[in-house]
């Protein structure tokens, strides 16, 4: 299996990102760019996704990470562990190619100093869970408890622009 690696949250929305998905029955990792087409045919390409209201019967993604950024601080796992980012992914459509993108819930409470909303870590166990839909939405994307990441500061050029989350 590839490494996971940091997350970079400024990256382009088209980088090609290594996603684990259940397609055609089987666990499988492809490389698909980061944004989908929005279903109201707007242009500019959806990265994220509120997870709350909404539930993700099919489609279901995994994005490996040992880390991830938003301006000036990284955020990884107290325990050093790696993780996923809950995702979905969509199939090609028209001229905007196979896709996916991160969902988003309230931060937890080491990251809500930072930002009101960070993308949804699932922990290793977590994993087969998500991408087959075995507990409710509302059950696992869920702030993890307080004290569950590290949080480094880092310098950052006041030329490079902010990060989102």
């Amino acid at each position: 299996m590839t490494s996971a690696t940091v997350f970079q949250s400024d990256a382009p929305l088209d980088e090609r990102r290594i996603i684990i998905r259940r397609h055609h029955g089987d666990v499988e990792m492809v490389e698909l760019p980061w944004g989908l087409r929005p279903r109201d045919g707007d242009a500019r390409a959806v990265h994220v996704v509120r997870s709350e209201g909404t539930t993700f019967p099919t489609h279901r993604c995994l994005v490996p990470a040992s880390e991830f950024r938003h301006r000036s601080f990284s955020f990884s796992l107290a325990n050093g562990d790696w993780f996923y980012f809950a995702g979905v992914w969509r199939s090609a459509i028209g001229d905007w190619p196979e896709a996916y993108a991160i969902l988003t819930i309230e931060a937890n409470a080491d990251l809500a100093p930072f930002h009101d909303r960070q993308m949804a870590v699932l922990t290793r166990d977590q994993r087969m869970a998500w991408l087959d839909g075995v507990v409710p939405e509302d059950e696992i994307l869920r702030p993890l408890p307080a004290g569950t990441f590290r949080v480094k500061r880092h310098s950052i050029d006041p030329a490079q622009p902010t990060l989102a989350v």
